[in-house]
C-alpha cells in the first residue's frame, strides 16, 4: 500500500483485557468492545472524563487552529482530549493538549509498536509523558485502510462527547460521529463556510441534529461544567482596540453595536469584526442584537 511508518521496539508495551479492573470503562457499554488492548502510558486515563476531537487529514488553518483551541480550552478543565494521532485535525488536537498541561490518548489502526504517520514520533512521545497510547491491535500489524474505520468506535467509544472539527462528505471522521451516534454519545460539530469542502460534513451534521459549537467554551458549557473566570487575566492579552470594545462593554453591562461607535468613534464593521474576536476569545457573547461579557 505504500505506507511509511516507523517501527518502534518498546519493552513497555501493556495489555488490558475485558473484564480487568484496567479496562477502560466506557468502552464496557459499546456494541463492539475490544476484547483486548495494547498500550503504553497511564491506562487509567482511558477511564476519565474524556472528549474525542477528530477531523480531515488535509486540514484549513481554521480548522487546525480549532482542534488546537478546543483541545487547549479541554485541557484548562481536567478533561482528556482523544483522537487518532493522524495528519491535520487530529494532531493538533493531541498538541493542544500536551503544550497546555493536558492528558490526551492516541488511538491507533495499527500496532502498538507502529508510529504512523512516522513525522509523529515526536508527537507520540510527548503524548506518552502524561497519556496513553492505545490500540486493539497486537505489536506488528500493519496501519491498513480497513483497520482505521474500525479504531474508530473506539475513539469515541473512549469518550462521552465527540467534536468533528473539519470532514469533507466522504471524511473517515464521519464514521467516528455514526460510531458515537450509534453508542448514544454526544455529537458536536464546528460550522464551517458553506463554500469550502472540508465543512460539508460537518454543516451537514449541524443540519442533522449534531450540536454547533460557536466559542471554546460552547464545548464547557455542554458538559455542564461551571466556567472559570479568565477575564481579567485575559485582558493583559488584547490588542489595543480589543481593549477598548472590552473595557465599553464591561463598564456598560450590556450595549449595542451603534453604542460602541458612537463612544469609541468606530465604523460598525470595525465594531463588529472587534466583537466576533472577543466572542472567539470567550469574553463576549451577543444575543437579540445586545452585546454583554460572558459569564
Amino acid at each position: 500500500m505504500g505506507f511509511k511508518y516507523e517501527k518502534i521496539k518498546s519493552a513497555q508495551i501493556k495489555k488490558v483485557q475485558i473484564g480487568e479492573k484496567d479496562y477502560p470503562e466506557l468502552l464496557n457499554y459499546i456494541g463492539n468492545p475490544p476484547e483486548m488492548l495494547y498500550y503504553i502510558g497511564d491506562i487509567t486515563i482511558a477511564s476519565r472524563p474524556s472528549i474525542a476531537i477528530v477531523g480531515a487529514r488535509k486540514a484549513t488553518a481554521y480548522g487546525k487552529w480549532a482542534a488546537y483551541g478546543f483541545a487547549k480550552k479541554l485541557s484548562e478543565y481536567g478533561i482528556c482530549v482523544v483522537s487518532g494521532m493522524a495528519y491535520g485535525i487530529d494532531s493538533f488536537a493531541h498538541k493542544g493538549a500536551v503544550e497546555n498541561q493536558g492528558r490526551t490518548i492516541a488511538v491507533l489502526g495499527c500496532g502498538i509498536d507502529i508510529c504512523y504517520p512516522d513525522s509523529n514520533l515526536r508527537l507520540r512521545e510527548d503524548i506518552i509523558k502524561e497519556g496513553l497510547v492505545l490500540s486493539e491491535y497486537e505489536p506488528g500489524v500493519p496501519p491498513l485502510p480497513y483497520r482505521f474505520p474500525m479504531r474508530n468506535r473506539i475513539i469515541s467509544g473512549l469518550c462521552i462527547g465527540t467534536i468533528i472539527v473539519e470532514a469533507g462528505l466522504s471524511s473517515g471522521s464521519l464514521i467516528t460521529a455514526d460510531c458515537a451516534a450509534e453508542q448514544g454519545r454526544n455529537i458536536y460539530a464546528l460550522p464551517g463556510n458553506i463554500n469550502s469542502m472540508y465543512s460539508f460534513g460537518t454543516n451537514k451534521l449541524i443540519k442533522d441534529g449534531a450540536t454547533p459549537l460557536i466559542v471554546f467554551d460552547d464545548i464547557i458549557d455542554e458538559l455542564g461544567i461551571k466556567r472559570k473566570l479568565p477575564v481579567y487575566a485575559l485582558e493583559t492579552e488584547l490588542g489595543k482596540d480589543e481593549r477598548i470594545i472590552y473595557e465599553h462593554i464591561l463598564q456598560s453591562g450590556e450595549t449595542t453595536t451603534d453604542s460602541i461607535c458612537r463612544s469609541t468613534g468606530k465604523l460598525p464593521s470595525d465594531v463588529n469584526a472587534l466583537v466576533t474576536i472577543l466572542e472567539m476569545k470567550g469574553l463576549l457573547q451577543t444575543a437579540l442584537g445586545k452585546i454583554f461579557i460572558a459569564k
